[in-house]
């Protein structure tokens, strides 16, 4: 394995049923568009032996964890998205959590905030992140600015495997994540390359 694989790992972020599925309480537009994309993402990341984190919400029923802003989502008769053990938070199908992947659980926008995940890719020697999943604006753009704030060697985004609620939305933060440095290629520019 080339040691540039071997440093860089793999961020899969929300790419779960509520956010996902038409219809579902956090339903991101361009979600379902990316799914084969993040799907071929994943198998190259396995062909090539980079490490896989799945990066999920996982709320308390209760939305006791939740921002403010979203805790009218939760409590007697609401949605409650996300709750962790609901369909709603399991990944979507064809996407699947297997043996040496690692799970991160967030209950904000960024996979590093209040989660082990730096301290988790610091000791396993990870320079590099790719980062895929939605949405655009929000849980991808917080989780890559916070990679570059850490310092990360080369911080990836996949265009075409992120979305957000509008492709206007989602090309707009991405010309902001490039403007810090920020790798943005097409899964298969990606491919063929060596970031």
């Amino acid at each position: 394995m080339e040691e540039k694989w071997s440093q860089t790992a793999l961020l899969v972020i929300d790419m779960q049923n509520d956010f996902i599925l038409p219809g579902a309480p956090m339903h991101v537009a361009g979600g379902p568009a990316i799914v084969p994309a993040v799907v071929k993402a994943v198998e190259i990341a396995r062909d090539h032996g980079i490490s896989i984190i799945w990066v999920v919400r996982e709320h308390d029923p209760f939305g006791r964890d939740v921002e403010l802003f979203r805790r009218h989502l939760y409590g007697d008769g609401k949605e409650r998205p996300t709750s962790k053990g609901t369909k709603g938070a399991e990944l979507v199908e064809g996407l699947v959590i297997e043996e040496g992947d690692y799970k991160v659980v967030k209950t904000r926008f960024s996979a590093f905030f209040a989660t082990n995940l730096h301290s988790l890719l610091q000791s396993n020697g990870i320079k590099n992140v790719v980062v895929v999943g939605v949405q655009t604006p929000n849980c991808i753009r917080q989780t890559v600015f916070d990679a570059v704030a850490l310092d990360y060697q080369s911080v990836t985004v996949i265009i075409d495997a992120t979305a957000a609620a509008t492709p206007e939305v989602h090309t707009a933060n991405i010309y902001d994540m490039r403007n810090v440095g920020v790798a943005t290629l097409m899964l298969q520019e990606w491919c063929s390359s060596d970031a």
